[in-house]
């Protein structure tokens, strides 16, 4: 009771406003639209490489790893990636803001604190890319880690790990069809400042931000359902990250045209990403 007492006195909701207070810093909140524009990028290269493999043009199938390792590999490529990185880092920045000092008003029932803990992983999923870009950057890369397949492998490992494995897979799908209700609904649309736009232009802003939001959506739930489907053959091998995913989609019949859908959904979300950077309210 005593700790119950300390969690809601003067003290702790002084810490509350002081993250709040920092979070709303006008350099904070540069460092979240330096980060809604690096995974932009990071978005845009997934998507304009894997719509050169639908044309037959080159390109391939790629996750973020792979998107990093591109710039690097491009003109300029270290001042650039150098660049990306310091973008990544404030999408981080800015992710724990929001998972910490509450940014989106979300509150601390249980809704809120499942959206907060999802802004945490993402945040840390994104200091991770950045890491390694940062490696990349410095040329102390060395390689990319377990990959899916391992870490579903080190997960299957633990006790009850094919519960756990699934669990992830359906948390996954369930991501995915958040995706695909957010797309639908439009409610994103209330987070972005649109009013210096013609209403022609508004109206591109929605259905671009829609195409590539529900094309993120088909994506992860490709990813979903190879995961649940590894926990439930007990098979590591079968687990799919975005890269695999996108080569799944390619191997549908009629793949080269599906693959350009999704892929032209995954430049559209780059766009859509874009667009927070420069338009949404922080």
């Amino acid at each position: 009771m005593a700790t119950m007492d300390v969690m809601r006195g003067p003290g702790m909701e002084r810490l509350s406003r002081g993250a709040k207070d920092a979070a709303s810093h006008p350099w904070a909140k540069k460092l979240g639209r330096m980060g809604y524009a690096a995974k932009g990028a990071v978005y845009a290269i997934i998507g304009v490489l894997a719509l050169k493999l639908a044309a037959g043009e080159g390109g391939r199938a790629t996750d973020s790893h792979g998107a990093v390792s591109t710039v690097a590999q491009g003109p300029f490529g270290i001042v650039l990636l150098s660049v990306l990185v310091v973008g990544l880092l404030g999408f981080v920045v800015w992710r724990f803001a929001q998972a910490f000092a509450d940014t989106e008003d979300k509150g601390s029932d249980a809704k809120g604190l499942a959206t907060r803990a999802m802004y945490f992983l993402s945040g840390a999923i994104y200091a991770s890319l950045a890491l390694f870009a940062l490696k990349t950057v410095v040329g102390a890369s060395q390689g990319r880690g377990k990959g899916t397949q391992g870490w579903t492998a080190t997960l299957m490992e633990q006790p009850f790990g094919r519960v756990l494995v699934a669990l992830v897979g359906l948390g996954i799908l369930g991501f995915a069809v958040k995706q695909f209700h957010k797309a639908w609904k439009g409610k994103f649309l209330e987070k972005l400042t649109l009013t210096g736009l013609a209403a022609r232009q508004r109206h591109w802003v929605e259905r671009v931000s829609r195409f590539g939001i529900a094309a993120r959506g088909v994506v992860f739930c490709v990813m979903g359902i190879f995961l649940v489907r590894s926990a439930v053959d007990a098979n590591p091998g079968e687990a799919k990250g975005l890269a695999e995913a996108l080569s799944v989609v390619a191997r549908q019949p009629a793949g080269d045209v599906l693959l350009g859908v999704v892929a032209a959904g995954l430049v559209a979300y780059a766009a859509y990403l874009f667009l927070q950077a420069r338009f949404r309210e922080l």
